[in-house]
């Protein structure tokens, strides 16, 4: 195990300080707080500010996780997680993670103070970059998450990353979000292109929400999950597979972006798709659909889609840029 070992001893660099920081808990770390008062979006991890805490956090979630993962991942999650070498002792520096993901298939996960407008989440993935928070849950409360943290992130979503094809369909949906920006574009009316914007954004969160956080796909052993919601989560990932009270169907592409969803309980619906040249194919139809209108005027409900969502969409520029 060359790769754990060389990370290993690079996560131990300046482990002597850490101890003396307050640590980069979500929703307690100064740090982050200070970078969101500045308006800075990207940011840089600074690595010796976690605690042992967090590191004691990081192990736990990684500990219970991989026997869950052995019997409920896809079959692509687990080759990923072995190609990243991620330590499971200790919350893992992002250049290490971005120099064994990188040579696979471009990506690269990108330090994030939180939350980032829609237009600019998925410009990142155009860019083969994905936007990655820093901050680890308390250790005594793993199982509640008010936000997306770096185990949700990096456990969850960036093995996933690994796999060329499921790369392919993420930057795909990046793309996606510069044609609904051209479209809009030339609506004349505000209120017209306000509704017409909404409504794409909220078919968009909806389809990836179904799919890139919680979606199943079949396998010769049965239903896996590759969904990073479900991934990173220690009680829904047995849930979405085992439960008789969740539904789930074969993903229809028209059910998905008028299908709405809450995110503070377990999910009673669940889609699957045969495999990720499916997916694929179904952003494909996704992008077709938008340029046809079919997604202008998508059933009400959640999610919620804000002014900074709009902003970020209207004042997108140039697809080349």
């Amino acid at each position: 195990m060359w790769c754990y070992s060389e990370v290993k001893g690079s996560m131990n660099r300046s482990s002597a300080s850490i101890a003396n920081h307050p640590g980069l808990t979500t929703s307690e770390a100064p740090f982050i707080e200070q970078a969101k008062h500045d308006g800075r979006l990207y940011i840089t991890q600074p690595y010796d500010l976690y605690s042992e805490e967090n590191h004691q956090a990081w192990r736990k979630l990684y500990q219970r996780m991989l026997p869950r993962w052995e019997r409920y991942a896809n079959p692509h999650f687990l080759e990923g997680i072995g190609a990243l070498c991620l330590d499971p002792n200790r919350v893992p520096r992002l250049e290490d993670v971005n120099r064994f993901l990188r040579p696979l298939t471009g990506f690269q996960a990108k330090a994030v103070s939180g939350y980032l407008p829609a237009f600019l989440f998925f410009d990142c993935l155009r860019n083969r970059e994905f936007p990655t928070t820093i901050t680890i849950r308390r250790s005594d409360k793993l199982d509640y998450l008010p936000e997306p943290d770096i185990f949700h992130d990096i456990a969850g979503h960036v093995p996933m990353h690994t796999d060329k094809h499921f790369a392919e369909a993420l930057v795909r949906f990046g793309e996606c979000a510069h044609t609904a920006a051209e479209l809009v574009s030339g609506i004349r009316d505000p209120e017209t292109q306000v509704h017409c914007l909404t409504s794409i954004i909220k078919a968009m969160a909806r389809f990836f929400w179904f799919t890139i956080e919680f979606g199943l796909m079949r396998s010769t052993d049965g239903l896996k999950v590759y969904g990073s919601g479900l991934l990173s989560s220690f009680g829904e990932i047995a849930h979405a597979i085992e439960a008789p009270e969740v539904q789930r169907f074969p993903i229809q592409l028209e059910w998905a972006i008028n299908q709405s969803f809450e995110i503070d309980h377990y999910q009673p619906l669940l889609f699957i798709v045969d495999s990720f040249d499916h997916l694929f194919s179904l952003v494909d139809q996704l992008e077709a659909w938008m340029k046809a209108g079919k997604l202008n005027n998508v059933a009400p409900g959640e999610p919620g889609v804000n002014e900074a969502d709009l902003r970020s969409f209207l004042h997108a520029g140039p697809r080349g840029s």
